[in-house]
């Protein structure tokens, strides 16, 4: 059964360094490399937003990173500014092995909300059209990698649940922000919802 690797986010400003990084996101880029040779297929994520992007704490008066809002779509994390339109933060870790990749899904270009997972939008609704790429090439079994596992990653891996995949997610090719106990809260989330964490 043709099984597909998608990476979440290996981009710079994730990574140490970075405007919102991750500890230790540059150390699983090895990891992932070995992966791709295991897998049918590979897309890439990437996290692109505009500068206006309403997820960013500078574009609310007063307001301070890793604070939350209400959004019309829910409760929304107020992030330093990341991974805009074409900077540098945006590109994907230099030593990420590009050349394996089927398709580049981009996402968060939309400035009125966020977009976490590699599905939909935060709204739970705005599709990015990958679920409709992988039926059509009948790739049903999904492996989850990348950055960060509490956020991107979790939020793909139960979406793609939802929607009917055969998820995992290979933890030590993967890292977390953990803000509140959020990377105990994705791995039963995940748990719950059917995906195998490997």
């Amino acid at each position: 059964m043709p099984h597909a690797l998608i990476v979440i986010d290996m981009q710079n400003d994730f990574c140490p360094g970075g405007a919102l990084a991750v500890d230790g996101g540059h150390e699983i880029v090895g990891r992932i490399n070995t992966l791709m040779a295991d897998f049918d297929a590979v897309v890439l994520t990437q996290d692109w937003h505009p500068a206006d992007h309403a997820s960013f704490a500078d574009n609310h008066a007063g307001a301070q990173p890793f604070e939350t809002t209400e959004m019309e779509y829910g409760e929304q994390v107020l992030w330093p500014r990341h991974c805009v339109i074409g900077s540098e933060g945006a590109g994907f870790h230099r030593d990420l092995d590009l050349s394996r990749a089927d398709l580049v899904i981009r996402k968060g270009f939309r400035a009125d909300i966020d977009s976490y997972s590699a599905f939909f939008e935060n709204d739970r609704r705005t599709p990015t059209g990958l679920a409709g790429y992988l039926r059509e090439r009948d790739l049903t079994q999904l492996t989850f990698v990348g950055l960060a596992h509490d956020f991107c990653v979790a939020w793909s891996a139960l979406d793609a649940a939802r929607l009917g995949f055969s998820v995992s997610v290979i933890e030590d090719a993967t890292r977390a922000i953990d803000l509140n106990g959020s990377k105990d809260a994705a791995r039963q989330n995940m748990r719950q919802a059917g995906v195998s964490l490997r």
